[in-house]
């Protein structure tokens, strides 16, 4: 913003210069005429969008908890436990990850340690070797998009 300011004071100073050395004097002293170039809107603008879309990316995530299913370095035994995890609890999304040498499978994105308890107990009966509940970051849905889901 500085810099427009500079690039103003500078074309203004230049132009007064000019009528000056041409022999004619301004009008009115007191009273300042900026000449914008429309295209500064535009680049605002921009800046703008790219701000908004850059922080949303940011408020997307948060911290939370999500349970532990699997840790294999078995990538069939990772993938099938993905598909009963679908099968049974197609509301909560699944996290298949690749950490040399172990598939990790995660699931859920829950706010509350209580709502992952309540879960982790549904899948004993499903994952007999234990599921675990941890510390993880989580994907958060906006309150703008959650009002468009509950409403449409």
């Amino acid at each position: 913003m500085n810099k427009i300011f500079l690039i103003v004071g500078l074309l203004f100073s230049l132009t007064s210069f000019a009528q000056d050395t041409i022999g004619h004097k301004p009008v009115d002293t007191s009273s300042v005429i900026v000449h914008k170039d429309p295209r500064l809107d535009l680049l605002v603008k921009k800046q703008i969008q790219i701000n908004e879309e850059t922080s949303r990316e940011a408020r997307r995530v948060s911290k939370g908890y999500r349970l532990l299913v699997i840790n294999t370095n078995k990538r069939d035994e990772a993938v099938a436990a993905k598909t009963k995890v679908y099968n049974y609890f197609p509301e909560l999304k699944s996290y298949l990850i690749y950490q040399a040498p172990n598939f990790k499978l995660k699931v859920g994105n829950f706010k509350e340690k209580k709502e992952a308890e309540e879960y982790q107990k549904k899948f004993q009966k499903y994952f007999p070797n234990g599921v675990f509940i941890m510390n993880d970051t989580i994907e958060v849905k906006l309150e703008k998009e959650a009002e468009t889901v509950t409403r449409g």
